[in-house]
């Protein structure tokens, strides 16, 4: 990954956070976590990866995600000014989950 497209994943994380908590309706969608966003060097696409505090609620938020990806690109290129704006992928981040797994896996271990 080059330094420009991981400066523009963390600004997508940025602003696509931001259109998330004010522009949309869906009370659903309001409460995610972006963790993170690669973009591929040709900026055809972006995957921005996301969490829940629910995880049986996670297929439809990331149904409804991927629905307003539309939206969300097209608010996006109102605020970042590229000559392409790649096509936004929402995909649920399943390393907080496996993190948490290990972190008990060593705890019942050390007990």
């Amino acid at each position: 990954m080059s330094i420009k497209t991981e400066r523009l994943g963390n600004i997508f994380v940025k602003e696509i956070s931001e259109i998330i908590a004010t522009e949309i309706k869906d009370h659903n969608i309001n409460f995610v976590t972006l963790t993170a966003a690669s973009v591929t060097s040709d900026l055809s696409f972006a995957k921005v990866y996301f969490t829940v505090l629910d995880n049986s609620k996670k297929d439809n938020i990331c149904k409804a995600l991927n629905n307003a990806s539309s939206f969300i690109r097209r608010e996006l290129s109102k605020r970042i000014e590229l000559r392409k704006m790649p096509k936004i992928i929402f995909i649920y981040d399943e390393s907080v989950a496996y993190g948490s797994k290990i972190e008990k896996i060593i705890n019942e271990l050390n007990n």
